[in-house]
């Protein structure tokens, strides 16, 4: 694993790990070490959320830590709900599943809660130029740049009809009088 772009980075994923470990509500069960005296290392890191609503599960970490909540079997609609709405932001989501039936149910509940959604694949963010758009809500304005679907970010579209010779009858038939 490399290391983090710089100290700011660094500070700001090793106090989300800090944080973590010093919860009640969480566990680190993989990594969480973090190096800087020779680069800005920070091990890749797993937590365990014990809460849905857990501060690293609703907010934007932009480092290489993940969080897992282990949700109650019989509660997946209320799961999905909370992936749904827990958070401002939506950047990349990602569903793993054999069951067809599973993973139409879950996209369609979180149409909203990602502007990168992967099926069965890792969730590493959008390839510029090879996927349309980025994140949604906080996370971005659902284009990036380099596609096709950004250029209507910057240009203003017109349509112009011009007749030049005008009509001399109406073809609508109910404009016509009886």
């Amino acid at each position: 694993m490399n290391a983090v772009i710089d100290q700011n980075s660094f500070n700001n994923i090793k106090s989300y790990i800090d944080y973590a470990r010093n919860s009640k509500d969480a566990e680190i069960i993989i990594g969480g070490k973090c190096d800087d005296s020779i680069g800005y290392f920070v091990e890749p890191t797993v937590i365990l959320a014990k809460t849905p609503a857990f501060k690293t599960m609703t907010e934007e970490i932009f480092g290489p830590v993940i969080t897992i909540y282990v949700y109650p079997n019989n509660q997946l609609d209320e799961t999905l709900t909370l992936c749904d709405t827990s958070t401002n932001y939506a950047l990349t989501g990602a569903v793993f599943a054999q069951d067809r039936t599973a993973i139409i149910k879950i996209s369609k509940a979180l149409n909203h809660a990602a502007g990168n959604f992967y099926i069965n694949d890792k969730p590493t963010g959008a390839v510029v130029g090879q996927q349309p758009f980025g994140g949604s809500r906080g996370s971005g304005t659902n284009d990036k740049a380099g596609s096709a679907i950004n250029l209507n970010r910057w240009i203003s579209q017109r349509t112009i009809k011009e007749t030049l010779v005008p009509r001399t009858t109406i073809n609508y038939p109910y404009m016509i009088e009886e």
